[in-house]
């Protein structure tokens, strides 16, 4: 086939949408020192571990011959563009990145980034979250962005109080019922 008919960039067949999305405008990159280390860690990992295992069958592959029918040299290119646009992810998140340690917050009786909170529904039912940066969120441990719906309801409310929490279906009222911070016990 005519290289005129082959694309050099294949960025729309490789976005895996792993990448969260960039943050919205005005809004600060905070994060917690553990998800900094781990963001570190990752970054790392990428650049000693992974990068070079791929570079080094990428250049194995190429030393095989015709190019254009090599699955390992196809996928290894591929992969390469992977971790290049994490690594180049990873280093603009950390490097904007300002880091929050919620176990030195002074006024532990509101609600603020690092707080676990224990709210109840208006069905009675509870829940718990904790406000973490952007590129924390783990919704299976309850980890949810400071910039989230629930969050921002949540900031500054103090145990007792009621907030409202706009969702799709309306305006819902929840209760604070406990908040704690890294370091209580």
């Amino acid at each position: 086939m005519s290289k005129a008919f082959t694309r050099e960039n294949d960025s729309a067949d490789d976005d895996d949408g792993d990448d969260p999305k960039p943050l919205p405008a005005g809004f600060k990159n905070y994060m917690t020192p553990a998800g900094f280390q781990r963001m570190q860690a990752e970054l790392r990992n990428l650049l000693r571990v992974e990068r070079p295992k791929v570079v080094e069958v990428v250049s194995w592959a190429a030393g095989n011959g015709d190019r254009s029918e090599n699955g390992d040299y196809l996928y290894g290119k591929k992969r390469l563009r992977e971790i290049d646009r994490r690594i180049r992810f990873l280093n603009k998140r950390l490097e904007s990145a300002e880091v929050v340690d919620p176990t030195r917050q002074t006024n532990r009786d509101r609600v603020y980034f690092g707080a676990t909170v224990t709210y109840a529904r208006e069905d009675g039912a509870e829940n718990t979250i904790t406000i973490v940066g952007a590129d924390e969120v783990d919704l299976d441990r309850g980890h949810v962005s400071w910039i989230s719906p629930i969050a921002r309801a949540l900031l500054k409310a103090q145990e007792g109080d009621l907030v409202d929490l706009r969702t799709p279906a309306g305006v819902e009222q929840i209760e604070v019922v406990a908040i704690t911070y890294p370091g209580d016990e």
